[in-house]
């Protein structure tokens, strides 16, 4: 039988070689719930990569990448690679620079059955992903950093019109798909040129998204109000580096960065990988949370269900999310999130409820 879709697959290092299987057997579960036959293709990638091919990123996962429709990739540890490759793009920065994945979406919301700091909260956050102020980002060549002396460190941050448009288009379609409410995230009273041009540009967009109410807060001020008024909020649209926070921010108040999805696309190439990292300190435990990297899972082939219009798997996204919830209120929990189970067994129960009886 011929594939309906072929998936990449990449474990990474540390908790992925524990957690992105649980993803792909509650995916499997959920497509053939659905009636989508998938393919799926592991690559290497990472630590092992290292070993094997001396280099964290090869070239034959590359080029495999290209002829595959959607992919998910684990954690990274590069921390811990060899000194060789310190100071290299992670294995994630050099496939998104490569398919120019400009968007990182990252929703946050409270499950029933999880503690949370902010029970109410239901966000998404549209960070842009290829400029901003994270250096590495602006560089066809080297880091973004550099020291003139060895007192003085100095960072390259970068913003332009045209991809502050395209962050701030994604924001209002999913908005359109929301509650229809986008607050632009910026510091323009003190950054005047580059988050003011950031902020320009987003204001620009909303006006071609009249159904869409849109408002703008500073960041600092931003993160205030998300612990003081989750509820209030539904797209937040922002550049990198204030996105990466107030994504982490926004999932411990949902109850931990274990639950935390998040996938980054461009318009026609998209890469589930869960917002946290790879978490060496609890390798090989059985007691990772795969959470967040099932809920990306879903959210990849929610991207590729609209793209294509093939509602099945939207309905295997659905089916995904809901068993999850399922999952969690039921009380199967790993420990991060005051639970007691294994990653074993979460994954199980989400696959018990994703084919019940």
């Amino acid at each position: 039988m011929s594939a309906d879709l072929r998936i990449g697959v990449m474990h990474g290092d540390g908790i992925g070689p524990e957690i992105v299987p649980g993803a792909v057997s509650v995916a499997e579960a959920a497509l053939a719930r659905v009636g989508v036959v998938a393919d799926w293709v592991e690559l290497p990638l990472g630590r092992t990569a290292i070993d094997t091919y001396r280099t964290p990123m090869p070239a034959e996962t590359l080029a495999a990448l290209d002829d595959l429709d959607i992919w998910i990739l684990g954690p990274h540890d590069s921390a811990g690679y060899p000194a060789e490759f310190a100071g290299e793009l992670t294995p994630g920065a050099v496939i998104r620079k490569r398919y120019d994945l400009f968007a990182n979406l990252r929703p946050c919301r409270a499950f029933a059955g999880v503690p949370a700091t902010a029970p109410d909260i239901d966000v998404l956050i549209a960070r842009e992903n290829s400029e901003g102020l994270y250096a590495d980002r602006n560089m066809a060549v080297g880091s973004g950093e550099f020291m003139p002396t060895p007192d003085i460190a100095l960072a390259v941050g970068v913003i332009t019109r045209a991809a502050s448009e395209r962050i701030a288009h994604q924001a209002f379609r999913l908005a359109q798909r929301r509650s229809r409410h986008v607050t632009v995230v910026h510091k323009a009273n003190v950054l005047t040129m580059t988050t003011g041009l950031f902020r320009d540009a987003c204001r620009a967009v909303a006006a071609e998204y009249p159904d869409v109410t849109v408002d703008e807060q500073h960041v600092d001020a931003m993160a205030a109000l998300l612990i003081r008024r989750p509820a209030d909020f539904d797209v937040l649209v922002t550049e990198n580096l204030f996105g990466d926070i107030l994504s982490d921010l926004a999932a411990e108040l949902a109850g931990s960065l274990g639950l935390a999805g998040s996938v980054n696309c461009s318009d026609v190439r998209a890469m589930a990988q869960a917002a946290h990292g790879a978490a060496p300190d609890i390798a090989g435990r059985g007691i990772a949370n795969p959470v967040a990297i099932i809920a990306s899972t879903a959210m990849l082939l929610r991207w590729q269900g609209a793209r294509t219009d093939d509602d099945r798997l939207l309905a295997a996204a659905d089916l995904i999310d809901t068993s999850t919830a399922a999952a969690l209120a039921s009380g199967v929990a790993t420990p991060d999130v005051g639970g007691t189970s294994t990653t074993r067994d979460v994954v199980d129960a989400i696959v018990g409820s994703v084919n019940p009886g």
